[in-house]
């Protein structure tokens, strides 16, 4: 197969969780850049659909829907709906996440809060997609954790700001990444691959100077990451190009975890 097919997603149905997000709006785009059509979906249809019309106006197929992963009824009406329009579903990309913890000492029901999104809602969702995937013999689950679900924070570069690192973050993003490796020996046999990616920071224009400095210090290769470090990791994962890979963890983090 010629290199540019490997990396085709032409006709593809692709669902982007928190689609709209940091991450996932990178994450929509280059999935349809590469030909897939995408539904980004989150509790936020109006920013969803917002999102979808600026992609839209770049020529690519999208659409935004209401998702809301607290509610196993509004998974399963999500499923059916894109069933409904695309009589399949081949690739999700479980990236919505929930942050109402900003410190560590906020109270527990915030940790519980925490953990009905990006623990329970993460598997509901799964385990209702990857249902239809079984059914099919095919498809591709993608997970995005981060680097805080490999290694401890360094809280050194949050000094001087109003930003910290809570806990339950590191909680669920280290679960996701063995998820993903008992998602990948559970499913291979029906054709489904299951793999995660674990970025470092993202880059963004209104981060304070002084913890991008100190991040971009801490980095080997000297700066965060950007849109495109993400688009083309998570396009490799959900295209041909990666047929033979499952079960794996993708670090995309500049070497902060080789230290």
């Amino acid at each position: 197969m010629h290199i540019q097919e490997l990396f085709n997603l032409k006709g593809k149905i692709a669902l982007v969780t928190g689609g709209a997000g940091l991450y996932g709006s990178c994450i929509s785009q280059a999935l349809g850049e590469v030909g897939a059509k995408v539904i980004i979906a989150s509790r936020d249809i109006k920013k969803c659909q917002a999102k979808a019309k600026e992609l839209q106006g770049k020529g690519l197929d999208v659409c935004g829907e209401q998702l809301d992963l607290t509610s196993e009824e509004s998974v399963v009406e999500l499923k059916e709906k894109i069933l409904l329009r695309y009589s399949r579903i081949d690739v999700l990309v479980n990236n919505a996440v929930e942050r109402p913890m900003r410190k560590f000492d906020c109270p527990a029901a915030d940790w519980e809060k925490s953990m009905k999104v990006n623990a329970t809602g993460l598997f509901i969702c799964t385990r209702i997609f990857i249902s239809e995937m079984v059914k099919q013999n095919s498809g591709n689950i993608i997970n995005i954790s981060s680097i805080y679900g490999m290694v401890g924070p360094d809280f050194s570069i949050y000094q001087g700001t109003d930003m910290d690192m809570p806990p339950d973050y590191a909680f669920h993003r280290g679960g996701i990444i063995n998820f993903t490796r008992y998602l990948a020996t559970r499913f291979a046999r029906y054709n489904i691959r299951v793999n995660c990616i674990s970025p470092g920071g993202l880059y963004t224009n209104n981060q304070p100077d002084s913890f991008v400095e100190d991040y971009n210090r801490r980095v080997p290769l000297g700066r965060m990451a950007n849109e495109d470090d993400i688009k083309g990791t998570v396009v490799y994962l959900a295209s041909n190009a990666s047929s033979y890979v499952t079960g794996c963890n993708l670090v995309v983090d500049g070497g902060w975890t080789a230290w």
